[in-house]
Parts: structure tokens; sequence; C-alpha cells
């Protein structure tokens, strides 16, 4: 059966409001993305770096709820990370993190997964962070590679090694998803559409880029480009918005049957009212996941009734 195989953080994330009021749920974006593709149906394995404690319990068992698996090896931490996320009175999220990151040498996946995701810390921080590209280098031959910055400027350090890091990591997928924010730090004197262009002649076949309530953007190698809106909504924050927005651009790269090795060049050349489609329904579901607390994604049924 296809799977798809997610390979970076999972941890524990302290949401601080603007009223001072807190809580505590399991996060991460990789495992975010993990738990978007679970809930929409998706046979999904996270590769991550967890510890046998309290926290790394409570990242298992949120995982569990949403049909992901963890490979073997992925709970050999010392400690479980954690993040600590502070809204402003608009929702939106600044980030500091308490974190280590790192894959074991046992790590065994299922072979030949359909697609492999990764980004965010995993990519940036080492050690870790090489483990992360001798993966990526492993599944190439057979698998798309799909990819999210999801910068967080804290803790990845200058903005230069940084850049080069991620600027080699696109040549490197097949689809990249990138937020304006991200940009706006790593490419500041670029316009996103741009960026998204040039990306999209380096190697991907697909690059999008989120615009937050301005919709979204997407560049195929051939050159077709969408831009969709998106729908208006009370945002309770924006945690997880773009985890469950990559793993909406991942389900409908797979309905559109666009993944594995053998589909790149239809992905390259997609046409597109295609990735108006696929556009569209990543809007709805980052929508959704904004009008409700914390990195909560959807279901097929939720985005159903949702009326978008």
């Amino acid at each position: 059966m296809d799977h798809a195989l997610v390979v970076g953080e999972a941890l524990v994330d302290v949401v601080v409001r603007a009223d001072a009021t807190s809580d505590r749920h399991p996060g991460g974006s990789p495992a975010n993305v993990a738990v978007g593709l679970g809930r929409l149906g998706r046979d999904v394995e996270l590769a991550t770096w967890i510890g046998d404690d309290d926290d790394g319990a409570k990242v298992r068992d949120h995982l569990g709820a949403s049909g992901v698996r963890l490979v073997a090896g992925s709970e050999t931490a010392q400690r479980t990370s954690v993040a600590t996320a502070r809204l402003d009175p608009g929702g939106a999220a600044a980030y500091t993190f308490d974190l280590a990151w790192d894959l074991p040498t046992e790590l065994v996946p299922r072979p030949a997964p359909l697609v492999v995701h990764t980004g965010s810390i995993a990519t940036l921080l080492p050690p870790g962070a090489d483990a992360v590209t001798c993966v990526l280098d492993q599944h190439r031959p057979t698998s798309t590679i799909t990819y999210d910055p999801n910068l967080r400027p804290s803790i990845v350090g200058p903005v230069g090694p940084a850049r080069r890091t991620v600027e080699h990591l696109v040549t490197m997928c097949d689809v990249v998803k990138a937020s304006a924010e991200d940009l706006a730090w790593l490419l500041p004197d670029e316009d996103p559409a741009d960026v998204a262009t040039r990306w999209a002649s380096a190697g991907p076949g697909l690059v999008v880029v989120t615009l937050g309530s301005a919709g979204a953007l997407a560049v195929t190698a051939a050159g077709a480009k969408v831009r969709t809106a998106a729908p208006h909504v009370t945002v309770a924050d924006t945690v997880g918005a773009g985890d469950s927005f990559m793993a909406g651009l991942i389900d409908g790269l797979w309905s559109a049957d666009l993944l594995g090795s053998d589909h790149r060049e239809a992905l390259r050349t997609a046409p597109a009212a295609t990735m108006e489609q696929v556009l569209t329904r990543c809007t709805q579901i980052a929508t959704i996941t904004c009008s409700r607390p914390g990195a909560d994604p959807p279901t097929p049924a939720e985005l159903a009734s949702s009326g978008w």
C-alpha cells in the first residue's frame, strides 16, 4: 500500500496567549504534517526524535490518535523537546525553543514510500540535519520529496548559512512550500512570486508560497502559475496552519496521481486547473485550522461540512 514518510521534529508546544493563559499540547512542524495526513486518511509514518518521558508519551498518544505510526528508533532521545509559542492579540505566534535534534542510526522505515516530507528545524539543526539529507538522498530514486522550510530565525542561526542550506535543499526536492514570512526573512529583497519562479527552475516540479489571509500562489517547472484566495475566518490562532496546508498539498497531489518518482514529469507539467483545485482545498484546510486553537487540522468530513 502506498504510504508517506515524514522526517523531522516532534515536540510539545506550550502556547501562551495574549491574556497570559496557556496550554500544553504536542506539536512540531513535521509531526503536524504527519497528523494532517493521518486525519485526511493517508497511511503515514514519522521518523523523529522524542524521549521516553511524559512529554514523549503525550506526543506518541497524539500521533497514534490520528493514525500516525512512529518509525522504530524514534523514541531514543534523552528527553522530548519543548517549543513555547507566544501569541499576539491577533493570534500570530512567536516561538522560543528548548530542543535537541538527531535521528538514530538504527532508524528503519518501511521501504519505498510514495512521498517523503521534511522541513523546519530538522533540516537546519545539527547533528540531525545531515541525517535528514541522507534520508532524502536514499529515497529520491523512488519517492517524491517534499519540503517546507518553515524557518525559526531564533534557532537556525545567521541568515546567510540558512539561505544556502534552504536553497540547496530546494534543488533536491520535487515540491517546495514556503510562507511569505519565510521568504521575507530569507530573501527580503525578492518578491515571493519571483522566488517561486526561480526555485521552480532549479529542480522542483512545484513551488507554492502561502500568503496568509491573501491566499497562496503556485508555480510549476513548466511555467503554469496559479493564485488562490483564502476564505474569511475568525482566527483563533495560526499555530499549525502552514503545516495543515502542507498536509493538504501532499494529499491533493496524491489524489491527482502526481506523486512517486515515475510521476515527476506529470508534476512538472501539471495544468493550472489541477493546481488551482489542489491549492483551493489546501487553503480551506489551513483556514479551518486557523479557526480553532492549536495545530488541529480537519478530517475530510469536517472539511466537507465547513461550507468552504
